[in-house]
């Protein structure tokens, strides 16, 4: 094999791999981790309506990542319905959904709306979703979850 071939299907490898890295989990988790919200409990919002973090007492695998709980009943809670419970857009951030596209999810910066859970990339970003929350949510349910593909 002559370095030309060997160039051509390097290049052929890594234009694979552009591809299939191209679609974005369904569930954000990070680069370096398969762990929901950085390991928050998601239960934890609803019932303390507070940030809480999650045990590797308490996980369960279940749309491609690791959730965490800070108790057994927080786990079986979202056992029982975690559709219930799991934020929005697959805790991608709301605001930059309804914008067309997809950035980091921050456990600190949450919404609950009409009993769902909605992550913000910073304070910065979610003062801009709080000044029309009804509008991005419409514009975030029309964009999800096609905002994966891009």
């Amino acid at each position: 094999m002559n370095i030309r071939h060997i160039v051509l299907s390097v290049a052929a490898a890594f234009a694979a791999l552009a591809t299939t890295a191209a679609a974005k989990d369904p569930v954000y988790t990070g680069r370096f981790s398969n762990l929901a919200v950085d390991g928050h409990d998601v239960v934890a919002y609803f019932t303390e309506s507070a940030k809480v973090k999650g045990s590797k007492d308490f996980e369960f695998e279940t749309m491609g990542a690791v959730w965490r709980f800070s108790s057994q009943a927080n786990l079986d809670a979202f056992k029982a319905d975690p559709g219930k419970y799991a934020p929005q857009y697959g805790g991608y951030c709301a605001w930059a959904v309804s914008q067309g596209y997809t950035a980091r999810g921050n456990p600190n910066n949450w919404n609950i709306v009409d009993g769902k859970l909605y992550l913000n990339y910073n304070d910065d970003i979610e003062a801009r979703w709080k000044a029309d929350i009804p509008g991005f949510i419409q514009k975030a349910n029309a964009n999800w979850p096609g905002v994966l593909d891009n």
